[in-house]
């Protein structure tokens, strides 16, 4: 891959303070779950920061998506408003897994100045702004060459132990993950393993819990057009738990979005087909008196999800069920929201809603007493479900720019 180094002209915002009272200062909203807004209020001092988006001349979004490397794009949107209306833009930056904390936040800092420059300009606040230049020989060309092709590579381990005078727990987990993605492909890989054995003490006895489980998940997925995809997902899966000695799957799949993947940070729907075929082996003796067997099954679903200035939605509906017996099936309903309702008020809500019909891995027989009461077995049910909300209400002083880190948060 060649680049070619140009000139960057780089708007670096003065932080030249015209007083707390943001009367000479761009009333910006930042809204964002993956920034510093404490490192962004103390770095970038010259602008006022309100507690709500009405109240903004800017307001600022960024959203996130994982990339190739490991890493993140982050992508900013700006939006003008009041007299600043229909002036918006977008901006995007990009880390690797290399990258710290702190370098992160200095680059959304620094591309959050980029976009605002035309905001300042356009409010009269030349004066507090600066320019600097990095620049280079347009006409240079520099060779870049990856010696990793895009594959990346990522090992994981983790450990804990904790107890009490009739209990102790002790956990090992671990696993790694070998991927490659580009614009047509995007190729996962990864095994995870899991241990974790309990121990409860009591006067005359010892009750030991042990569960253990493993998988390995591999999947390529190519790009045929800017809203269709294709892919083939294989899976294996062992888990006492969940009865399975040996759950293999095997699944081709097709996608189609309705918007175009280059908007996925703003909009998708998208509707995912799955057809494929699953070996199991198992432990113990299903309920349906089986030790073995190979089935084929489908799979329906269509997912939603915006980010909008008001907050955003997502949800899904997927469905699915075994070809020999369609009644042996499973529904799941999930949905989420973040609403800004009017000036200060914000409400959430989540939740998922499974309804099971599918449960083809449980164990003849009645669960034990200690299998309940350990979650040593899984046990049989028609649905399973959460749910939360909440509001938040905010009013008073419009400014939210001072940062005072004393105790803590």
């Amino acid at each position: 891959m060649r680049t070619f180094p140009i000139i960057i002209l780089l708007h670096l915002i003065s932080f030249s303070s015209f007083g707390q009272d943001g009367q000479n200062q761009l009333k910006v909203f930042i809204d964002c779950q993956w920034c510093d807004q404490d490192f962004i209020k103390q770095e970038m001092t010259s602008l006022s920061y309100v507690r709500d988006r009405l109240l903004a001349d800017v307001h600022v979004q960024l959203v996130s998506q994982n990339t190739g490397s490991g890493g993140d794009m982050y992508t900013f949107f700006f939006y003008g408003q009041n007299e600043l209306s229909g002036i918006n833009d977008t901006l995007t930056m990009s880390t690797d897994f290399n990258n710290t904390n702190d370098e992160v936040r200095r680059k959304q800092i620094r591309t959050m100045e980029l976009g605002l420059v035309k905001y300042m300009i356009k409010k009269g606040y030349e004066d507090q702004i600066s320019l600097s230049y990095l620049g280079g020989d347009s006409e240079a060309e520099e060779l870049v060459e990856d010696k990793w092709n895009n594959w990346v590579f990522r090992v994981n381990a983790n450990g804990n132990f904790n107890g009490e005078k009739q209990y102790d727990n002790f956990g090992v987990s671990g696993g790694f993950n070998i991927d490659r993605v580009t614009e047509k492909w995007k190729i996962e890989s990864g095994l995870w393993t899991n241990y974790r054995k309990g121990n409860y003490y009591f006067e005359e006895d010892t009750v030991v819990s042990i569960r253990k489980s493993t998988w390995i998940d591999v999947s390529a997925v190519r790009s045929i057009s800017d809203h269709f995809s294709v892919g083939l997902f294989t899976s294996s899966f062992s888990s006492i738990f969940n009865n399975y000695r040996v759950n293999l799957t095997v699944t081709p799949a097709i996608e189609y979005n309705f918007f175009p993947y280059s908007e996925s940070t703003k909009r998708q729907i998208r509707v995912v087909y799955k057809v494929g075929a699953r070996h199991n082996a198992y432990h113990e003796e299903t309920i349906y008196n089986r030790m073995e067997e190979t089935l084929l099954f489908q799979d329906l679903g269509i997912a939603a999800e915006f980010q909008e200035k008001w907050g955003s939605i997502n949800g899904s509906v997927t469905g699915s069920h075994y070809f020999h017996n369609v009644d042996i099936n499973r529904v799941n309903f999930r949905l989420g929201l973040n609403l800004r309702l009017f000036k200060g008020f914000s409400w959430r809500i989540s939740g998922n809603l499974a309804l099971i019909h599918d449960q083809i891995s449980l164990p003849l027989g009645d669960a034990s007493e200690e299998d309940v009461l350990l979650s040593q077995r899984q046990l049989q049910t028609g649905y399973r479900f959460w749910a939360n909300t909440g509001f938040s209400y905010t009013f008073g002083s419009i400014y939210n720019s001072v940062v005072n880190p004393r105790f803590g948060d």
